[in-house]
């Protein structure tokens, strides 16, 4: 076996893209085949200097790459975060420290950048804990049985005086961006999207032409003819004796009224043919199931964590967001990490927050990794306390944490990165 002393781990070179793709692809149980449109594809995004490899010798055996985003906190306040993806550790090198070489190396460097917070996506649920990352956003997707769920099968548009019109990819990358920014002022927990997000997921760049199907769009315009949402979807085509029984598969929604949610739901559920609608992905406290007459038509397939948040710099997370309720809330912070642990006395209230290193006696004493959950306002201290991973150092200190921290409305991540 290697001693763990002879793993290499450093930024990439760009002449190295092709080896550490094979990794990636190795990690991630892909054919370990990488062609030149892979790697031409990759060199176009990557920024070599945040893109990790672990070498044994030549060969790469461990990935890792971060890249630079922004996380919208309670409030609307867009926050620098250190997104990470792509991390892989091969097989053959497990348990040589290898990925928490490379976590410190990136959240090290993070820091330095003034990042307030790391984020990712889980693949697997018990590895990121021990970072100091908590789940700060949940998801789920439901299957909605169209026949069954009450609906007017006659509906032709909405009521209110606004419309819904079938769009093209072209138009969809002109409206998208300024309609996914208008979400990204109001819901915590969403993350910036760059261009390349908008081109791959309209069609203007394909990478896999065999695989790619192109997509439905539809747009609500308001009475006065401005769009308040985006709906993205394909559908599957299937029959059976003459019947039709085709699912509509939601790819993408936005709506930044709730007029524009009730008519994308709507008009999805209307279309000819259609008898069940995947939702894809979205927030856990979504209106959909009770937008139907028969809210059992809509039945849970997922129900699971999504967005992982690591706090960098404690003070500048707790003034970036705004607070429920007004309150001074002394916290511990416990990060084995090194990167941000300490007291720090809280002030909130509705017109904004300090926060600031503090030698007062700790009210409550919690992991990093809790923090992070609880940021976003998703999280219930006092539920965390009775798991025995926060403590109460005096009574009704998670209770207050709670009516300051939480949120009427969910936080939610729309995307994979």
């Amino acid at each position: 076996m290697t001693p763990r002393q002879d793993i290499d781990i450093r930024p990439i070179r760009e002449d190295e893209i092709r080896e550490w793709s094979r990794a990636l692809h190795t990690g991630f149980q892909l054919p370990p085949t990488v062609s030149d449109a892979d790697v031409e594809d990759r060199s176009t995004y990557i920024v070599p200097e945040r893109t990790l490899g672990a070498f044994d010798g030549t060969r790469c055996v461990g990935t890792f790459r971060s890249f630079a985003q922004e996380i919208t906190a309670v409030g609307g306040t867009p926050v620098p975060a250190d997104a990470i993806s792509n991390v892989t550790v091969t097989s053959t090198h497990r348990r040589r420290g290898i990925l928490t070489r490379m976590m410190a190396k990136d959240l090290a460097a993070a820091k330095e950048r003034g990042d307030t917070v790391a984020t990712l996506i889980a693949a697997e649920y018990p590895i990121y804990g021990r970072y100091g990352f908590g789940v700060a956003t949940t998801t789920a997707e439901w299957t909605i049985d169209v026949p069954r769920a009450g609906l007017d099968p006659r509906w032709s548009g909405p009521d209110d005086g606004g419309r819904i019109d079938l769009v093209d990819g072209d138009d969809v990358r002109k409206t998208g961006p300024e309609l996914h920014e208008r979400l990204r002022r109001s819901q915590p927990g969403v993350v910036d999207r760059d261009e390349r997000w908008w081109q791959v997921n309209t069609g203007g760049l394909v990478l896999d032409r065999a695989s790619w199907t192109e997509p439905f769009h539809a747009v609500y315009r308001n009475a006065e003819g401005e769009v308040e949402g985006l709906l993205t979807y394909t559908v599957d085509d299937h029959w059976d004796v003459k019947q039709p029984l085709e699912t509509a598969k939601v790819k993408d929604m936005i709506a930044v009224t709730p007029a524009a949610e009730r008519a994308l739901w709507r008009y999805v559920c209307s279309v000819d043919w259609v008898t069940k609608v995947r939702t894809g992905w979205r927030a856990p406290d979504d209106l959909l199931p009770h937008l139907l007459p028969d809210p059992r038509a809509a039945r849970i397939l997922t129900q699971a964590d999504l967005l992982w948040v690591r706090i960098l710099d404690v003070v500048a997370a707790l003034e970036a967001r705004t607070y429920g309720a007004t309150g001074t809330l002394v916290l511990e912070v416990v990060d084995r990490g090194g990167l941000c642990g300490g007291r720090y006395r809280l002030d909130a209230s509705e017109a904004g927050a300090s926060c600031v290193r503090s030698t007062e006696n700790a009210e409550l004493t919690l992991d990093v990794g809790e923090l992070g959950s609880l940021w976003l306002g998703d999280e219930s201290a006092v539920r965390l306390a009775a798991l025995g991973r926060v403590w109460e150092e005096r009574a009704g200190a998670a209770s207050l944490a709670d009516a300051l921290l939480r949120t009427s409305r969910r936080p939610w991540c729309p995307d994979i990165f």
